[in-house]
């Protein structure tokens, strides 16, 4: 357990321990159905991040069998050769997700290229139609983020239906996804945004409290209140007096561990769950 475990008087939600079970699950479902299943992964340009995120991946999907392809597009084919070969992957019966590493280089439209992914094979959930579908009860290729909160948050045994949820942020990809799997699990969702008043106020009244902002120890202890159950999705680089760069959360982690009742640790919470709901989201795209 990480150091920050003894440090604290809340329940650390090991998200590495969890994405290992969630891994171990896919691996024998995968064993099970004696079948090949690939990811599909588009990288454009030779952005350094991305390069080092798919060699994880890569990884990661070895450990449960998952075949992990990389398809290189060089910027000089622009945004007409990019949409040429998702159209392929979209049409190939043998693909069975598809993934885009993010950020695309200037001049390329992310939201359009995302929504050109077929919803079937978009593992990321990131297709707006996959985004609506929330909305009907469909939980299988949601945005990973998400469903890594969501994963996180019942991980605790805590009964949804009625607890009142915060989610500070209200993105796209995890604010807005994660606010309507907690209304379709029936809690009481409050959403926040940079515009929202006496934010602190409206924190303290949550059972689960869900930091998805970006912003770089937004929350703290005196926004909690004793027993909270708290996700922090944030990832920010900060820098030590001596030079040192490390990651932090959206969460002043040490004041409030010791308010909070369960919390997710940065790193080692939220991240290593989201790789291991891109693998699930892959599997159930393989339909087995």
């Amino acid at each position: 357990m990480d150091i920050k475990a003894a440090k604290s008087s809340a329940n650390i939600l090991d998200g590495r321990h969890l994405a290992r079970q969630v891994r171990d699950s896919l691996a024998e479902r995968i064993k099970a159905s004696g079948r090949t299943i690939n990811l599909h992964a588009i990288l454009v340009g030779d952005d350094g991040s991305a390069a080092l995120y798919a060699q994880n991946q890569e990884r990661m999907c070895s450990q449960v069998g998952i075949e992990y392809r990389l398809h290189s597009v060089d910027v000089s084919r622009g945004q007409a050769g990019l949409v040429e070969l998702i159209q392929l992957l979209n049409a190939d019966d043998q693909v069975d997700a598809i993934m885009m590493h993010m950020p695309l280089p200037d001049g390329f439209d992310s939201e359009r290229m995302q929504a050109l992914i077929d919803p079937a094979k978009d593992v990321e959930g990131v297709n707006p139609a996959n985004i609506g579908n929330i909305v009907y009860g469909r939980r299988s290729l949601v945005p990973c983020t998400a469903l890594a909160c969501m994963e996180l948050i019942e991980s605790t045994g805590i009964s949804l239906p009625g607890a009142r949820c915060v989610i500070v942020g209200a993105s796209n990809i995890v604010g807005k996804p994660v606010a309507v799997l907690l209304m379709q699990a029936e809690a009481t969702v409050i959403s926040t945004n940079k515009y929202t008043d006496q934010l602190g106020a409206i924190t303290k009244t949550a059972d689960v409290l869900v930091a998805a902002a970006g912003v770089t120890g937004l929350v703290t202890a005196e926004m909690v209140k004793p027993g909270t159950i708290v996700i922090d999705v944030g990832i920010n680089r900060v820098m030590d007096d001596d030079g040192t760069a490390r990651t932090v959360g959206d969460v002043d982690f040490d004041s409030v561990s010791q308010i909070a009742g369960h919390i997710s640790p940065v790193p080692g919470g939220v991240g290593p769950m989201t790789v291991a709901m891109l693998l699930k989201n892959t599997v159930d795209a393989a339909g087995i």
